[in-house]
């Protein structure tokens, strides 16, 4: 995959890319927002909390299609405050791997269930072995 951030524009405010160029025959996977709630149906109360457990169900569903954080070439993530925007980009930093994917931080009014302050999406692409990047 190929990070794009030019110097012809001002570089990224946080640490994602400008974008991310996928090569062809590359395999796609398109995860649903995943929010912070565990298995057995605990919610923690912090926004990091929150988004630490996003991320690992994010990284089951990619382990499931065998593949990881290093193949998400795209984050959309969403919190329902300005507090939450630290917190959230914490934990991403700790789950993000270097070079970054493109991303999109947004602040909503809120999500399905009032207990929840951050969801988060991917897209992620692999090149099956055999293929060029």
């Amino acid at each position: 995959m190929r990070r794009i951030t030019p110097d012809t524009i001002r570089p990224p405010f946080a640490n994602y890319a400008h974008a991310v160029e996928v090569p062809p025959g590359a395999r796609l996977v398109f995860a649903s927002g995943q929010l912070g709630i565990a298995k057995d149906e605990h919610v923690p109360e912090d926004a990091g909390a929150q988004a630490d457990l996003c991320f690992s169900n994010i990284a089951a569903v990619l382990a499931d299609a065998g593949m990881g954080p290093g193949d998400v070439v795209r984050i959309n993530a969403f919190v329902s405050d300005r507090a939450h925007l630290k917190p959230y980009m914490e934990a991403r930093d700790r789950w993000v791997p270097s070079p970054a994917p493109a991303s999109t931080l947004m602040i909503v009014s809120g999500f399905a269930r009032e207990v929840f302050k951050v969801e988060i999406e991917v897209v992620a692409a692999k090149v099956e072995s055999g293929e060029r990047a």
